[in-house]
């Protein structure tokens, strides 16, 4: 990098911390981590993928595709169930959610169930989310470290001070546009490496085409019961309900729902999330794919790699001598022209604040309204802006501290952190979709049910390793959802039914524009993926 490249970065980071400051005017909770429920779907659309598009995608799918062991383009398989999750989403989960008029969707839970399932709930998101994050943050700025030729502490710093700025300034507002603009960068990042990449391979004489190996997409025999992974099916089913409790019943996710003007703009977002997904992780499969190459094809690239592994990453952490992760900031710091390089690395940093900001501003919102604001005593505006405040600086504080404590102390933290995910997702579902579904359920029953599905899910986790992980949103669905029926019908105990939701899943609704665009979505992406391998192998 050179001193256009650091100009850009500084500019940038200047200009986010500028964020906060335009939106600071917050009154009451609604403004502050709702954005005022007055935000259109565009921004909330690019919202919701900056969030789930992370740096950690930026970088580490690209190198899946293109370089990591048993890697190549299945990686799509991931994005099969998004299509039908929106569906699920806009039909069921949301709808109860937006006219109870809530700031924490856990709160919904509270008065269908019990306290003790509400608090439940929220402790577990709290603490799974920060230490996820944390790992993240760890990861990126691990890797900013080796482009930058910068301290850790300092690429931590840049990362999080920014972020806690602007967020603790300018609440859901400043989150959405930031997430907003940090998607647009992201999105021209990759295509920028994708298109400067094929050039370089274009020019290559010795590329004859892809490897064989990275392209196959759908494996339909593949269940991911013995030890395989990314086959068709798991990532369908378990992928539909991974979804499903992502974007409906997580607080980073939900809460953007929560800020739309109304139910017709959470349509419109779900829409564009279920349709824009796809053509971006094809773009940085493909970057992937392209740059891999190029690694195969040229030894400095792969000596650059490895020198940069040795450099800057423990023995642990390389397999075959480098590191994967490295392979998409090498190729922008030795083969793009300066000012590209330091728009690029502003890509990376855009995608982890993106993170860090969605997370604790959701986590801000739950402590104060699931600890702080619940019950008989509710909290004055002033007070309640004040512990709003000083909730998102506490969980930045931990999730930077996640990140010293935890990021580094394995190579497989973040392998084990989705493992430790799928465990309470499919219970976190089937708490919401009872709720809003199956009167008959009671708290009893409900708490039983989750911490059922828990322990069972734990249990064939440890039993059968050889399960692909993204079963357990699945099993962990049927097992609390039986657990539950079964206890409720045994301990007849009295059932919340305080409410008044009028809510049922109409014809119309179902025939909609929206969930017919969706399905037909779907099925071309299925078509399209199957085929994408004999279209690549013609290149």
């Amino acid at each position: 990098m050179n001193w256009l490249d650091y100009l850009i970065v500084i500019v940038y980071s200047i200009g986010f911390l500028g964020l906060g400051y335009f939106f600071k005017e917050n009154k009451n909770a609604k403004d502050y981590f709702l954005g005022g429920q007055d935000m259109g779907w565009f921004p909330l659309s690019l919202s919701t993928i900056a969030t789930q598009l992370s740096a950690i995608s930026f970088i580490s799918a690209p190198a899946f595709v293109g370089l990591a062991q048993n890697g190549g383009m299945k990686w799509l398989t991931f994005e099969f169930a998004v299509p039908l999750a929106m569906i699920g989403i806009m039909l069921i989960i949301i709808p109860p959610l937006y006219r109870a008029n809530i700031v924490s969707i856990y709160e919904y839970v509270e008065k269908r169930f019990s306290t003790s399932t509400r608090i439940i709930l929220s402790i577990v998101f709290q603490i799974s989310r920060s230490l996820a994050t944390g790992v993240m943050v760890y990861t990126i700025a691990m890797i900013l470290q080796a482009v930058l030729n910068i301290s850790f502490h300092w690429t931590i710093l840049i990362i999080s001070v920014i972020t806690l700025i602007y967020s603790y300034q300018g609440g859901m507002k400043a989150v959405v546009w930031g997430d907003a603009i940090q998607m647009i960068i992201l999105f021209f990042g990759l295509v920028i490496c994708m298109v400067y990449g094929w050039n370089m391979l274009q020019d290559n004489p010795e590329f004859t085409g892809f490897a064989q190996e990275r392209l196959t997409v759908i494996e339909f025999d593949n269940f991911g019961l013995d030890g395989g992974e990314f086959g068709f099916w798991p990532m369908v089913l378990g992928g539909l309900f991974l979804y499903l409790s992502y974007y409906g019943t997580d607080q980073t996710q939900a809460q953007r729902l929560m800020s739309a003007k109304n139910e017709g703009t959470i349509k419109k977002l779900l829409l564009a999330n279920g349709l824009l997904r796809f053509p971006v992780v094809l773009v940085y499969s493909v970057m992937g794919l392209i740059i891999g190459a190029l690694v195969t094809l040229t030894p400095d690239f792969l000596n650059d790699i490895t020198e940069m592994t040795k450099t800057h990453y423990p023995a642990q952490y390389a397999i075959d001598g480098i590191k994967p992760d490295l392979m998409i900031p090498v190729f922008i710091t030795k083969y793009l022209p300066h000012g590209l390089i330091g728009i690029l690395i502003v890509g990376i940093l855009s995608a982890a604040m993106s993170s860090l900001s969605s997370t604790i501003n959701s986590l801000g919102a739950v402590t104060v309204e699931d600890i702080f604001n619940r019950g008989a005593k509710k909290l004055s505006v002033t007070n309640y802006m004040k512990y709003s405040k000083i909730s998102v600086i506490f969980w930045g504080v931990v999730c930077i501290t996640a990140a010293y404590l935890f990021g580094g102390s394995k190579g497989t933290v973040i392998e084990l952190i989705n493992i430790i995910s799928s465990q309470f997702y499919g219970p976190i579902l089937a708490t919401f979709v009872l709720a809003i579904l199956v009167k008959r359920v009671n708290h009893v029953g409900m708490n039983a049910g989750i911490i059922g599905g828990v322990l069972i899910n734990v249990l064939i986790k440890i039993n059968y390793d050889n399960i692909f992980w993204i079963w357990f949103n699945l099993t962990g669905f049927i097992i609390t959802t039986v657990i539950a029926l079964v206890v409720s019908e045994i301990f007849k105990a009295k059932t919340k039914d305080r409410l008044i939701i009028d809510f049922s899943i109409k014809r119309e609704d179902v025939l909609s524009k929206e969930v017919f665009i969706l399905t037909g979505f779907f099925i071309v992406i299925l078509v399209f993926s199957y085929f994408l391998p004999s279209l690549l192998q013609k290149v």
